[in-house]
């Protein structure tokens, strides 16, 4: 889906004389963990005469950002008969609305989620590791432009780069935490599909079974694409650590690594699909020489160069 537009649709019932806010429209999507993606997708807004991102505000009154400017943002909302006065929406509780018609869509990809990861695997499902494939998105700064997804297959024993590629497209979900796999599953669906080369394992920028639902981008990625899938993150997204093992409610769901003494911030690696949290470990340290792991290094720089060219 593209959840930019449905946003939009969304905003754009505000009536004539009331505003809303970033938490409120996030709650129409279905989960007030999108309240920021709320505010960076008003930012990105195309057209303010059409989609009247400057209806939202704070919680709190406060006007918050507009890509033309505060001054217009507070024209425009006196023109619709909103009063703003030393920063702040005058009358609030009495212009706010809240009452949007709308299927909350994250609730239902959340739902997806969790039925998800029912069926990840844990096993090692191999037998002879070959490739490794590692899989990266580099995306402009205005969303609406085309990122570009890159796909590295290394060779397993030797190191040594065998398969690339690379393809553009438009995203059609913001980041939001915990619902990454939506953003990039276009991307690597894509990249998968134009493969010559059949990788043994899948590594991708983010987690395994090392998140809230368990089923971060690397399991959700996995299971369905039936591949076997590590995650690597760069950021700790959720669980606590001792004796650098990550614990979710007291089960171990991750590990932290440090390629060499000289790295000062750590990966976090976590099994995505068919394989165990030992062996996804075992590939990750055989293959970094850097902080991230080779694979997953040349798809990022790859990404990033066929971007900016």
């Amino acid at each position: 889906m593209n959840l930019f537009e449905y946003t939009y649709n969304l905003v754009r019932q505000i009536p004539n004389g009331k505003i809303s806010s970033y938490g409120i429209v996030a709650e129409a999507l279905g989960d007030k963990i999108a309240a920021r993606a709320v505010g960076r997708m008003m930012n990105q807004n195309p057209n303010a005469d059409t989609m009247p991102c400057f209806k939202i505000v704070h919680s709190d009154a406060r006007l918050g950002g507009f890509g033309l400017g505060i001054e217009d943002k507070i024209r425009r909302l006196k023109k619709d008969k909103i009063n703003v006065e030393d920063g702040k929406i005058i009358d609030f509780k009495n212009v706010l609305f809240k009452d949007f018609k709308t299927d909350y869509p994250l609730k239902k990809l959340r739902k997806e989620q969790i039925e998800l990861s029912k069926k990840v695997i844990l096993k090692d499902s191999f037998s002879k590791i070959e490739t490794v494939a590692g899989l990266d998105i580099a995306y402009p700064e205005n969303e609406f432009e085309d990122a570009c997804g890159a796909c590295v297959v290394i060779d397993y024993k030797t190191k040594k780069v065998v398969e690339e590629k690379t393809i553009f497209c438009k995203t059609n979900f913001p980041y939001i935490s915990t619902y990454l796999t939506y953003r990039e599953l276009p991307f690597i669906k894509k990249l998968v599909k134009s493969l010559k080369t059949t990788p043994t394992v899948f590594m991708f920028d983010g987690n395994g079974i090392l998140h809230p639902y368990g089923i971060g981008l690397a399991s959700h990625l996995g299971v369905v694409f039936d591949i076997v899938s590590i995650g690597v993150a760069k950021s700790l997204l959720f669980g606590k650590i001792k004796d650098n093992i990550v614990t979710i409610d007291g089960n171990k769901k991750g590990l932290v690594f440090f390629s060499s003494k000289k790295i000062r911030r750590p990966i976090y690696i976590s099994p995505g699909h068919k394989i165990t949290i030992k062996t996804s470990y075992k590939i990750v340290k055989n293959l970094s020489s850097f902080k991230i792991p080779e694979p997953l290094r040349q798809a990022h720089i790859l990404a990033n160069k066929n971007l900016k060219s």
